[in-house]
């Protein structure tokens, strides 16, 4: 005997089937966004640009933080872990044995990032290469292993700061003896995904010629608000646990665009 089910479709799929709320998901899927730049991408004006916006964050799908380099603009963020849960269990509402099962992240053995034998090459940038940069670095050499070659850069690099290496340290990570590096030492040198986490850097930073995909991720400075090193550590805790979550998302992406067949259209 089957289950009853609800009758009604599940609230993720009716807010995500509309067109201009998929192309907003869609294009945050990507990198996060100024209001400005998705009206440009989708071809909308900011009116309702903000109103599926906010469609989407009373749904849970989409965040939203003050810019850090313009306190009068914000950036748009989807949140991965809740598209994730309730698009699995959206196929189960309409049969058990249509539960979406999440991909499962390949472990960070010896095997090189594509065909070719080559690491697939990434950049972290952010204003101080202190904390943010430093660790979305050793978070994605951690879980990404031999498929990525990574690196962390700053445009005015100062010492790392003390959270840094306690929380980093936590997770079995030694940072004691990694030094901050200036972004101009990567400039001439070729990345697949150069990747801002500083929403002061990304208005100001030279471009990379050689990039393949440029990303932004709006990570707050977890050391910028608070007086203390002691005060600030929660706010590292949870810097770390965002920028995991976010580098398994792009580890998942870097598999599926190793594995796609040559001439594919792969979305980074």
């Amino acid at each position: 005997m089957y289950p009853v089910l609800n009758p009604e479709p599940p609230g993720v799929l009716r807010l995500t089937a509309h067109p201009v709320r998929w192309r907003l998901l869609t294009e945050l899927a990507r990198s996060d966004r100024q209001v400005r730049e998705l009206m440009e991408l989708i071809g909308q004006q900011q009116s309702l640009t903000s109103y599926h916006l906010g469609q989407l964050r009373a749904g849970g799908l989409v965040t939203v933080r003050r810019s850090s380099a313009d306190k009068r603009d914000s950036y748009y963020s989807l949140n991965l872990r809740a598209c994730r849960d309730l698009l699995a269990e959206a196929g189960a509402s309409l049969h058990p044995g249509l539960r979406l099962v999440p991909a499962t992240l390949a472990p960070p053995g010896p095997d090189p990032g594509r065909p070719d034998g080559s690491p697939v090459r990434v950049i972290f940038l952010c204003t101080g290469n202190s904390s943010r940069s430093q660790m979305a670095e050793a978070i994605l050499q951690q879980m990404g292993g031999a498929r990525v070659a990574v690196a962390s850069a700053g445009g005015q690099p100062k010492p790392l700061h003390p959270n840094t290496v306690r929380v980093m340290g936590e997770s079995g990570i030694d940072m004691t003896k990694r030094r901050p590096k200036h972004l101009s030492d990567f400039l001439d040198q070729r990345f697949d995904y150069v990747i801002s986490l500083c929403d002061r850097l990304r208005e100001v930073c030279p471009d990379f010629p050689r990039a393949g995909t440029v990303l932004h991720w709006s990570v707050p400075d977890p050391a910028g608000e608070v007086e203390t090193a002691e005060e600030s550590y929660a706010q590292f805790q949870r810097t770390a646990e965002e920028l995991r979550t976010r580098v398994e998302f792009l580890l998942h992406a870097i598999d599926h665009a190793a594995s796609a067949p040559e001439g594919a259209d792969v979305v980074k």
